[in-house]
């Protein structure tokens, strides 16, 4: 047996309804087509953006590429001033290799391509990866996906955890530049910066996001005027837009450029948040804010950073804020400091999402979970998975110490997140836009190639800080991949166990079970079985309310349930009814409420007289345990710190009945 609250994992609904069955939808969400990607119109087209919408994605979707800077050219140039002094070439090929770098991964790959693979205008790993599963016609495939999908999700989790840590540590060392005796002080004002951060999360993304917008517009507004005062006083640095520059420093210096490499893909963190935000801002905004200010200010403060370098060696210590006047230097330390906060600020609310998203894939067990906006279903807080992150990014603080030491931490973790999203691009484009296997093998076979030499690169990292991503998404994947295993052997075991529902509603007639008034809600994962809080419910109190709704609550691979399928019920018997209730993996069940739109089907349903029945088990190791000991530690030391059901599903604690179960897996 299994609690029957607990999402069931992924299922589609049927067309085929009942000849006695009533659909309704307890709230209307408009269909987008999925299939289409925009099929009817061309791609490349930008629709008209205001300016609102562009400053939202400034503020929510570029904080964390749009800090870059900050140290992504520096780590760079120094593996090569760590061998011999950089040479004025050297220096251009660095800053040829960012510029490649960004226009390939970021604009041809996420702009131009992924972004296209929308599952119902929602993007992300896990959208791609339901896509991706929904157009594989093998269940061996579909399960491979699946595991690469939760693989990039994990990387992306770590990515969450050292974004806050590099980003103000980053910002705040500038304090150094004007005031050399303060660099005792950069660990003690990073963490006081972070858990701040972290601190105030539970009032809401709307709130502490309402003003980042017009800062990130400031921002790059400013480094882009900073990198091109470099620029106009030295400005053979435009030379380096050739690729020739890149070649020539990847074949010169061989192995050399490898380590460089690893460094250089710094420059391209957030590139997935391009993607993963695309269902709150759309494709055109995202894309008019990357091609006509993001990129081309990115280009400028890079080359800015790459000239001053050239001019004066002597300024590798931290370019970026020696390209400053003396007297600005405090106010870019204050404004990098807020774009740093604000780019953490875009990978706590992903993380935030995406955690959500794999509690209703079944991925992961309920956590309790705040709306912190009445009248935004995504404006989310997750107080547990807060304190996670935070502490996180406190300890690597300690731990490195410096931006310098955990950029070979950094690194792993968004390589490895771009490796996942070009295989599941693969399916999606061979299979959904039909595209020949040449060009899909040319167009991402190029881009996994790109993608695994960026990530072989930072691969050599790991004894320097690069284990702290892997160990993480080791950990997490063999958890959520435990979780999962464990919630289907407990299905399975109540499947065995149960009465199917044919029999008991035949059988109710001839029974002597006493009906009493009042309405009686059981929740239960199997629609075609007696769930056992019921049978329990019979044997101990030999009692049946007038009016008996069995609730299931499903789970799609899409981002939304489609109008109309919402909610199914089935009349099984006079007052006995059978409710499917749908919900997509960026939605948040509310049980009452969408059993009160069973109004409309002629459900007397009465929230005020309503009793939830759910059932708790106590989990043994049966005879023949099907998981191995240590594994059903893990599982069991997840089911007793998850959230209850009564919070998850937002039942009225006051209304609910909880029965004790006892099964064995």
């Amino acid at each position: 047996m299994t609690d029957p609250t607990l999402p069931t994992g992924p299922a589609t609904p049927s067309t085929a309804q009942p000849a006695n069955s009533r659909a309704t939808a307890s709230r209307d969400v408009v269909p987008r087509h999925i299939a289409e990607f925009g099929a009817d119109q061309p791609q490349h087209t930008l629709a008209p953006v205001g300016m609102a919408a562009l400053l939202g994605v400034l503020g929510v979707v570029y904080g964390d590429i749009g800090t870059s800077p900050l140290y992504a050219f520096r780590s760079t140039v120094e593996i090569i001033s760590g061998h011999h002094a950089a040479e004025p070439w050297e220096i251009m090929g660095v800053a040829s290799l960012i510029f490649w770098t960004l226009i390939l991964v970021v604009t041809l790959k996420y702009v131009m391509l992924i972004m296209r693979a929308d599952h119902n205008g929602e993007g992300g790993i896990l959208a791609i990866m339901s896509l991706a599963q929904r157009v594989s016609t093998q269940a061996r495939t579909r399960t491979i996906l699946a595991l690469v999908g939760i693989v990039g999700a994990c990387l992306f989790f770590g990515d969450g955890i050292i974004t806050p840590a590099i980003s103000v540590l980053s910002a705040i060392e500038g304090v150094e530049v004007s005031v050399p005796a303060a660099r005792e002080l950069v660990i003690p004002l990073a963490i006081i910066v972070i858990i701040s951060l972290f601190s105030v999360q539970w009032i809401g993304t709307g709130r502490v996001g309402s003003i980042f917008g017009p800062i990130m517009l400031l921002w790059f507004g400013t480094i882009g005027a900073l990198g091109l005062v470099q620029i106009l006083h030295h400005p053979h640095i435009l030379l380096a837009l050739s690729p020739t520059y890149a070649m020539e420093f990847v074949f010169y210096h061989g192995r050399l450029s490898f380590l460089a490499l690893g460094a250089v893909v710094l420059c391209v963190t957030g590139a997935e948040a391009l993607y993963a935000d695309m269902g709150h801002f759309g494709r055109a905004p995202i894309r008019y804010a990357w091609l006509f200010f993001v990129l081309p200010m990115l280009v400028l403060n890079y080359f800015g950073q790459a000239a001053l370098v050239i001019a004066d060696p002597q300024s590798l210590a931290n370019p970026f804020f020696l390209m400053c006047p003396h007297w600005m230097r405090g106010l870019m330390v204050l404004l990098s400091t807020l774009a740093t906060v604000i780019a953490s600020q875009a990978g706590i609310s992903g993380g935030f999402s995406l955690c959500r998203q794999l509690i209703q894939l079944g991925y992961m067990p309920r956590l309790r979970i705040t709306h912190t906006n009445a009248e935004e279903e995504g404006q989310i807080y997750l107080p547990d998975f807060n304190r996670f992150l935070a502490t996180g990014s406190v300890l690597l603080v300690l731990a490195f110490r410096s931006s310098d030491a955990l950029a070979s931490a950094y690194g792993i973790a968004v390589t490895g997140t771009f490796i996942c999203t070009s295989i599941l691009a693969v399916a999606v484009f061979r299979q959904h836009f039909h595209w020949p296997a040449w060009r899909v093998g040319l167009v991402f076979g190029s881009f996994l190639l790109l993608d695994g030499i960026f990530f072989l690169a930072n691969a050599l990292k790991i004894p320097d800080g690069g284990w702290v991503p892997v160990l993480l998404g080791c950990a997490l994947t063999l958890m959520m991949t435990t979780w999962k295993k464990g919630r289907g052997l407990l299905i399975s075991r109540q499947r065995q166990d149960s009465l199917p529902m044919g029999s008991f509603i035949a059988r109710l007639p001839q029974s002597r079970t006493i009906r009493v008034p009042g309405m009686a809600v059981f929740m239960t994962s199997t629609p075609d079985f007696v769930p056992p809080c019921l049978l329990h419910n019979l044997r101990h109190n030999k009692i049946l309310h007038d009016h008996v709704l069995f609730v299931t609550v499903q789970n799609l691979d899409q981002p939304e349930a489609d109008r109309g399928h919402r909610v199914t019920v089935e009349e099984l018997a006079p007052d006995i009814y059978r409710v499917i209730l749908r919900y997509g993996f960026m939605e948040m069940p509310n049980i009452p409420r969408a059993l009160e739109e069973l109004k409309t089907n002629g459900v007397d349903f009465d929230a005020l007289q309503a009793s939830y029945f759910t059932s708790r088990e106590l989990i043994t190791r049966s005879s023949v345990p099907r998981m191995s000991r240590w594994r059903m530690s893990i599982f069991m030391f997840m089911v007793r710190n998850s959230t209850s059901s009564m919070e998850f599903f937002r039942i009225p604690p006051d209304r609910v009945v909880e029965l004790g179960v006892k099964v064995a897996i």
